[in-house]
């Protein structure tokens, strides 16, 4: 409520600063261009429109006008996110942030690769003639896995089924998440989601840790669904995490094809066991084409069409980020609304800044004054000793065991309102250094000013420390 008013109160303030500084503008004088005194009167409005563009900014790209006037927009955004970040493995295969399939871009990053090692082998001097084409033989056997994976006729049965229950599974959801009544949710489980946004709290929820008295943000967005709008993502982002799990898993492994890449790798493995070690370029160079076969083998590759009847929702369904966090350049500073509740929170007496209020009134008894003031050994330097308990277990008081009762404070008397939390300790503080300042450094800076030898004595010792802004003492005075 606070944002929004002071979010409306900035717009008709700019307006109007604005609006009357150009009527201000048309009456002056035009004659008088340079020197004009009028010129540098007043300007309180342009102040004003200088200082709510900040005050908007800050509003802006702090997330505050977004939270202020639509609460839950953060909460509808981090569910969008979930389906962002459901769809990582479809991601990895479709053309969803890409322009074209990832079996695709893999064949022809790998085709490319294995031109280059093939042109660098045949232009090798370090490699006899064998060894190129043996090395050329295993890159044109490498190269031919590829059309195992990628034909049609040498695809698998089952691959098959797999890959058309995940596709009426996508197309399933694709239909529910068009339906208003989509999610089905009962009774039970509403009242669950409801049990989860009231302990989660608001976008931004700031919290009090009643152990260490500390006030701190929480969390920063809500992760449970609080809208209708936002269950229907959060549905979906589920039911996409199961559909993702299945297809990661998938590979399309035919007998052809595995039967091919293991007798390679057996042939490079045995070629390689039989080199010396004045062969270790040959070596290397094999090493290289199994780690191509190896990615031609991990990788997710199926024929051409295999994938054209897998449609994936939307495109504006994962038009977010893959957490539930505030983005953007800005979303570093802190939003006043989040300041401002937390001066109050800290304001208040029960919660204050570590178990500390700010400021508030503590009735003392004036006998813990009196303790405080008077020293103890008052009570020591009176004759005789101090009672000693009776064979009855009674220990009966005597003068000086009383007199030591109120030097220490124990004793009732009543209770007067005396200040104290954060904001007193630091008032306290700066009082009494500046009343310790005027006692000794008045007299001190006379005497000086009066005696050579003072002056001589005393200046070094304070041009040492007098360039040390003064609030760096309050401050290490806090510290400890």
């Amino acid at each position: 409520m606070l944002t929004q008013f002071l979010t409306i109160l900035i717009f008709v303030a700019v307006i109007g600063c604005i609006l009357y500084g150009r009527r201000l503008i048309r009456t002056e004088k035009v004659d008088a261009v340079f020197g004009n005194p009028e010129r540098a009167k007043g300007g309180t409005h342009w102040v004003i429109v200088g200082s709510s563009a900040i005050l908007m900014l800050w509003l802006y790209y702090s997330w505050d006008i977004a939270k202020g006037f639509y609460p839950k927009s953060a909460n509808e955004l981090c569910q969008v996110a979930k389906i962002n970040e459901s769809l990582l493995g479809l991601k990895y295969q479709f053309p969803i942030e890409e322009r074209e399939f990832k079996s695709t871009s893999i064949i022809k990053i790998e085709n490319k690769n294995l031109v280059k090692i093939t042109n660098e082998i045949k232009a090798s001097k370090d490699l006899n003639d064998q060894q190129k084409t043996i090395l050329v033989s295993y890159i044109d056997r490498t190269s031919e896995l590829i059309p195992f994976l990628t034909s049609e006729e040498l695809m698998e049965m089952d691959t098959k089924i797999k890959l058309q229950e995940i596709t009426e599974e996508i197309k399933l959801l694709s239909s529910d998440f068009q339906r208003k009544d989509y999610p089905f949710e009962t009774d039970a489980e509403k009242n669950e989601r409801q049990k989860l946004i009231d302990e989660q709290g608001g976008w931004g929820i700031t919290t009090i840790d009643s152990g260490s008295g500390s006030i701190e943000n929480t969390i920063e967005i809500p992760t449970a669904p609080q809208t209708n709008k936002g269950l229907k993502f959060h549905a979906a982002a589920a039911e996409l995490k199961k559909i993702d799990d299945k297809f990661f898993k998938l590979k399309n492994h035919n007998p052809q094809f595995k039967n091919a890449i293991k007798q390679l790798k057996d042939d490079i493995k045995a070629y390689r066991k039989g080199l010396n070690d004045s062969e270790e370029i040959a070596s290397d160079y094999a090493k290289n084409i199994v780690k191509i076969a190896r990615r031609i083998e991990f990788a997710s590759i199926y024929p051409p069409n295999a994938l054209n009847e897998m449609q994936v929702p939307a495109g504006t369904i994962v038009a977010s980020g893959p957490t539930c966090s505030e983005q953007g350049s800005g979303r570093w500073l802190p939003k006043p609304s989040d300041t401002f509740n937390k001066f109050v929170l800290m304001s208040k007496p029960s919660v204050g800044y570590k178990n500390i209020p700010l400021l508030w009134i503590d009735m003392v008894d004036v006998s813990k004054m009196i303790g405080f003031i008077l020293p103890d050994w008052i009570a020591d330097m009176l004759p005789g000793e101090y009672p000693v308990h009776s064979k009855d277990g009674i220990v009966k008081e005597n003068f000086k065991s009383n007199v030591l009762k109120v030097v220490t404070g124990d004793f009732k008397l009543f209770k007067v309102p005396v200040p104290y939390g954060h904001i007193w300790d630091s008032f306290l503080r700066v009082f009494l250094g500046l009343v310790f300042g005027i006692l000794i450094g008045v007299p001190l800076g006379l005497f000086m000013g009066l005696n050579r030898f003072a002056k001589g004595f005393f200046d070094p010792l304070i041009e040492l420390y007098r360039p040390v802004p003064p609030l760096a003492w309050a401050l290490q005075k806090n510290k400890y």
